[in-house]
């Protein structure tokens, strides 16, 4: 495949993608990232993505410079997993972001891009933040309870099981979660449906609240 072939698939993908070269440098920005970036492509190509996204990290650091992690992985042919971004759109608000990555040679020449493609997880990013403060709140009525008496005894949660609900208790997403303890996601929803059924909840944020509660996690 050519640069041409490339960057014209690339236009028809509904994910926002763009290509960079190894320096960082803009050469192809799809209509997609237009819409969810707000910046056109003639304000994009040929700039850096880290001056025009100023991306930052989970824990509000910047992660975007002039020789970045996916930079150093890419020169040396190492799997990029997915990760998180919060980037700056044209309007000067910040924007949550999924970001996938593939890595494109062009021997002919002598060059090599790297793909970005990225969705817009700002509701998820909420919820997280939702289900974190509910878990503060959650910690701190179970403190000022001062213990778990006038309930009904539960069936007993498996140490996987309190380990998942200790990852969804710290904001941790399903992906993030399988990923860290090696399962697929189809093991952690029949893992979510056992705990469910055992502390004879709804969803995961009653059964983290549930478990918090009765000292479980």
């Amino acid at each position: 495949m050519l640069e041409t072939e490339l960057f014209a698939f690339l236009e028809r993908t509904s994910d926002a993608a763009f290509a960079v070269t190894e320096q960082g440098e803009i050469c192809s920005w799809n209509k997609a990232a237009e819409k969810i970036f707000g910046y056109a492509a003639a304000e994009a190509l040929n700039r850096t993505c880290f001056e025009l996204l100023d991306g930052l990290g989970a824990l509000g650091t910047h992660v975007c410079s002039g020789h970045c992690s996916v930079q150093v992985c890419a020169a040396q042919q190492l799997e990029i997993p997915d990760f998180d971004l919060q980037v700056k759109t044209c309007s000067g608000e910040r924007l949550w972001v999924n970001v996938s990555t593939i890595v494109f040679d062009v021997p002919r020449r002598n060059r090599r891009l790297i793909v970005h493609l990225a969705r817009d997880i700002s509701h998820r990013k909420k919820n997280e933040e939702l289900l974190a403060k509910m878990t503060e709140i959650s910690q701190q009525l179970v403190a000022a309870s001062g213990g778990v008496d006038g309930l009904a005894p539960v069936t007993p949660l498996s140490d996987q099981e309190r380990r998942i609900l200790r990852l969804f208790a710290k904001g941790k997403n399903s992906a993030e979660i399988a990923r860290e303890l090696g399962i697929t996601l189809p093991t952690l929803r029949n893992h979510l449906h056992s705990i469910n059924e055992k502390l004879r909840t709804h969803n995961r944020l009653e059964a983290v609240m549930h478990a918090m509660h009765r000292g479980l996690i």
